[in-house]
């Protein structure tokens, strides 16, 4: 008796309908959220869910904004993502685990010269078609690091106690994936 198997599929993040966030406390008070502008992705899928899935994701570290030009510059120095030296930032998966909308992908994400393992939340939103035929699937991602970790390590003391930035970083990306061929 033969038993079927799943056709791998080519999937690309859909830019124009997908955000890669994230948040970092600053002077212990409030949030600053930030995001990248130019990033991309690669996902073979078995199927209609993320079961044996395969992802590879880039983003290019001199799109940062967090709506203050300022900011901006100080995270593409060498404070931060160093972007002459260190252009893009990466996740390659290493496992996916999960059932239905709730999933876990682990992989390591290069930040810089360092790559360490995480793990991020992953809710699946399944596969539709659009108006025009395209085969199209929605996911969120949510987690954090520790920015530290990746050498990403400038702070300031503040007088009252405490730093000018936290060094939990909240990662957060609304995803729509298009199907590729």
């Amino acid at each position: 008796m033969e038993t079927a198997t799943a056709t791998t599929t080519q999937w690309a993040i859909d830019p124009s309908h997908s955000e890669i966030q994230f948040k970092v406390k600053h002077l212990m008070i409030s949030t600053v959220t930030g995001s990248f502008k130019e990033f991309g992705a690669d996902v073979e899928l078995e199927g209609d869910d993320l079961n044996n899935a395969n992802v590879s994701f880039w983003a290019n570290t001199a799109s940062v904004d967090t709506n203050s030009s300022d900011r901006d510059n100080h995270l593409r120095s060498g404070d931060f993502f160093e972007c002459e030296k260190f252009p893009k930032l990466s996740f390659k998966s290493t496992h996916i685990e999960g059932s239905g909308s709730d999933w876990k992908v682990t992989g390591d994400l290069t930040i810089k010269d360092v790559t360490k393992p995480v793990t991020l939340n992953v809710e699946w939103s399944g596969v539709a078609k659009d108006p025009w035929g395209n085969t199209k699937a929605g996911l969120n991602l949510s987690g954090k690091i520790d920015r530290k970790e990746f050498g990403l390590t400038w702070n300031a003391a503040l007088e009252a106690g405490g730093v000018l930035v936290s060094d939990e970083v909240r990662i957060l990306a609304e995803v729509q994936l298009a199907k590729q061929g």
